[in-house]
């Protein structure tokens, strides 16, 4: 069996940082990551990003070093992704913010609305049902992030979770102060409005967890494994015939049915500015099913059936 070298070279300086000798053929990536590590233990597998050309894009962990468009001299251009963290860690953070933040407003704690408010509840139903429902979504992502989502990347770069936890805890506490305020009134159409409201919500809140659970079987655990998604006997799930991510449609569908249960503009923005994010999300996981699979069922849009 001929052994290959593989020669590492920083992407931006072109300075050589290792050498591997007597590399097997059938090693991969993830295998270089590992014997790179042993000579520069500051830039542990997650931070590093190995890449056929200096600009190109980085090689998959799976890659088998044979396969690549190389010779028995193999180099290989590296960058340093930054200190990570891993994805349960960011979502779980993300997702206890909210939580905590609401009731805190829920409960008006002291210092939020003045000492004659501090620990009085409000005489308006629809708050406290805005409370359950807003606690209930969280409770439900933080269990889910626990014992349902597989990633198919284990870390993502610290830097981010600042900006996802402004993002998350600061739209929490922008809605829970009006929502919660003494002074809130309740929507329009009184409880007419309220009752649909409920009902949108909690249908896309189980539409949402029906899409997880689906997505969570295509996967075995511990592997990378992508398959077309497709309706299981579930009747949440047959939503896929129409759309590629159908638990994003969901999801803005709980914030539009929060949205109308509060007659909040806070929520109604949170609502659109997480619907134009997640239609990026969509629209590039619809662009990599089309890529990666021929028969991918051509009639499906990314979030919007028929429409986007």
């Amino acid at each position: 069996m001929k052994h290959h070298e593989v020669e590492i070279l920083d992407a931006k300086t072109r300075e050589k940082l290792c050498f591997l000798d007597k590399v097997e053929p059938h090693a991969t990536i993830a295998d270089i990551k590992n014997m790179f590590t042993k000579s520069h233990p500051q830039w542990y597998p997650a931070r590093q990003s190995l890449r056929l050309d200096p600009k190109g894009r980085s090689l998959k962990d799976e890659d088998i070093l044979q396969n690549l468009p190389v010779g028995t001299t193999a180099t290989l251009y590296f960058r340093d992704l930054g200190a990570q963290i891993s994805w349960v860690t960011v979502f779980l953070t993300e997702y206890a913010g909210p939580l905590v933040i609401y009731l805190l407003f829920y409960f008006r704690v002291p210092f939020i609305y003045g000492p004659k408010y501090d620990f009085i509840t409000s005489r308006h139903s629809v708050v406290h049902l805005a409370c359950i429902c807003h606690s209930f979504h969280y409770i439900k992502r933080l269990l889910e992030t626990l014992f349902v989502h597989r990633f198919s990347h284990g870390t993502m770069p610290f830097r981010n979770i600042f900006k996802n936890c402004m993002y998350y805890w600061g739209f929490a506490a922008w809605m829970a102060y009006y929502i919660n305020h003494p002074l809130y009134t309740p929507p329009t159409y009184g409880e007419d409005q309220v009752k649909l409201a409920v009902i949108i919500f909690l249908f896309c809140q189980l539409g949402n967890f029906s899409i997880h659970i689906a997505l969570r079987n295509l996967r075995p655990a511990g592997s990378k494994t992508r398959k077309i998604p497709f309706p299981t006997r579930n009747p949440f799930t047959w939503l896929f015939l129409l759309v590629s991510c159908p638990n994003y449609t969901y999801e803005v569908g709980s914030w539009i049915g929060f949205a109308i249960m509060t007659q909040c503009f806070p929520v109604a923005l949170f609502s659109l500015v997480g619907f134009i994010q997640m239609t990026i999300w969509a629209k590039g996981k619809h662009r990599s099913y089309l890529k990666e699979f021929r028969d991918y069922p051509p009639l499906r849009s990314p979030i919007v059936p028929f429409f986007l």
